[in-house]
């Protein structure tokens, strides 16, 4: 059975930052909202500045950052739809003119503002002081970064805009532990959507698909899932004496996305400096493709461990599958057998 207490010591609250012209288009199939990868590596990027920096007075950052949990307070997509058009399109900057006087290609960039509250685990002890000197230091450093390669805007006055520090490790004894300190927590999270991983849902209609369609995909059971489906449910009882069947659109379990969550590995893995052209000579390189899986939104308030709501970075080396995971499902199991206890 997971154990659903974090082995971590702190807890760093970033919140309701403020996110102008994020990337829409994390994956080849879907826009919307950014990838996890981009709140997992933007924790990353944070970390690394960090344990580059130079000493602090409460110590230095030594073991670094655990998951990243995430939470959408607001989403606006730049986006309209033109007079005549049923479909929507992108709102694009218009390139300078060129030499020749022809004006150059344009390359669709979806955009979109966003406002997240970001909860990173931090795995190095900092007492009360310490740490909340500590998560200073890092919403300052936050604050010049990008993310989702939208730029962060400065932050707004008040106590809901504040960083805040927890301390995990003095929730690990006593009756609730860490569980009393989420619940409080949760709280502060409103309003928003946290966004989880569902792939228990998305095993269940592949086998359910299977039974009439043997030779259904994965793909054919998220497509399903992530779109609208009307069904005949019997005869029109507004038309009786006559073969008309009524229809109706099929209720979802909850608000489920398609969710690029990764990459998988196309090629074998070369060695540093192999491949022309890279970004760098010393890093590995490898060429991928994306990885789709299925998400969902859920409000804070119905999580019930801390541990729901985190993502983590997870890399498969042999197979070549790098992407972001989410325990959500097994702690629901865990959340289960507690209500019955």
């Amino acid at each position: 059975m997971p154990n659903a207490q974090i082995d971590a010591s702190g807890l760093l609250i970033l919140p309701r930052l403020q996110v102008q012209n994020a990337n829409a288009i994390s994956g080849p199939l879907t826009w919307g909202f950014p990838s996890p990868t981009a709140f997992t590596g933007f924790a990353h990027a944070l970390e690394r500045r960090l344990l580059a920096g130079a000493p602090y007075d409460f110590g230095d950052l030594r073991e670094g950052f655990g998951g990243v949990g995430i939470i959408c307070h607001h989403f606006e997509p730049q986006i309209s739809r033109p007079a005549g058009r049923r479909t929507r399109v992108f709102n694009l900057t218009r390139n300078p003119v060129g030499k020749d006087g022809i004006p150059t290609a344009l390359v669709e960039e979806g955009r979109a503002h966003l406002e997240v509250t970001l909860l990173i685990v931090v795995k190095d002890y900092f007492g009360p002081p310490d740490g909340e000197e500590f998560a200073k230091t890092a919403h300052r450093l936050a604050q010049g970064m990008r993310l989702a390669g939208g730029s962060i805007l400065p932050a707004r006055s008040g106590q809901r805009y504040q960083v805040r520090w927890e301390v995990l490790s003095d929730y690990l004894d006593g009756e609730g532990g860490q569980r009393e300190l989420f619940a409080t927590l949760r709280r502060r999270l409103l309003p928003g959507n946290a966004l989880i991983q569902r792939e228990d849902l998305l095993a269940e209609r592949l086998t359910a698909l299977r039974e009439t369609q043997p030779n259904a995909t994965a793909l054919d059971a998220l497509l399903d899932l992530s779109r609208l489906n009307t069904e005949p449910v019997g005869p029109d009882p507004a038309q009786p004496n006559t073969d008309a069947v009524l229809w109706e659109v099929r209720k979802r379990p909850g608000w489920l996305v398609p969710l690029p969550c990764g990459y998988a590995g196309i090629s074998p893995l070369y060695s540093p400096g192999e491949v022309e052209n890279a970004r760098d000579g010393v890093t590995p390189f490898r060429f991928v493709e994306c990885l789709y899986s299925l998400g969902q939104w859920i409000s804070p308030h119905r999580l019930e461990h801390l541990q729901q709501l985190l993502w983590y970075h997870s890399a498969d080396l042999e197979n070549g599958i790098y992407r972001c995971v989410n325990h959500y499902s097994e702690f629901k199991t865990l959340s289960a057998l507690d209500s019955i206890a």
